[in-house]
């Protein structure tokens, strides 16, 4: 099947599935014309990647993971693992996003403490204007 036909089945993109190919992830057959041709089986591999992709898994990680995959080999113990160190990576990603949060509201908090009280105190003027 032809490119865009293989896409909505998938549920990618077409240009996900030329991204995929240039980053060597994908091999479509080509037809006479020379478009891209693809196996409906194909359609797991896509959805394996996508899912990964969608899981944060970087695209380097999932190349050395996709042999593995398409083989058979990769079981669903190590499947499970990896899903598991992602979950450690995203929490570690939390704990500093709520610790720069904090210091944020820290420093939010610092600058209003030092707020002029009116505009001439932010500009250093304290004496009272003569009036004639």
């Amino acid at each position: 099947m032809q490119i865009s036909e293989f896409a909505a089945r998938c549920g990618v993109t077409v240009h996900a599935l030329r991204h995929y190919e240039a980053l060597g992830l994908l091999k479509p057959g080509r037809s006479a014309g020379g478009y891209r041709t693809y196996e409906p089986a194909q359609r797991r591999e896509v959805v394996f990647i996508a899912m990964s992709r969608k899981a944060g898994f970087s695209l380097p990680a999932i190349a050395e993971k996709l042999p593995a995959f398409r083989t058979g080999r990769l079981g669903i113990g190590q499947m499970v693992e990896a899903l598991q160190d992602r979950i450690a990576e995203i929490d570690q990603q939390l704990r500093e996003l709520h610790s720069l949060r904090a210091e944020l509201h820290a420093h939010i908090a610092w600058l209003q403490a030092r707020r002029p009280a009116s505009p001439a105190k932010a500009f250093g003027s304290t004496r009272k204007r003569k009036t004639l």
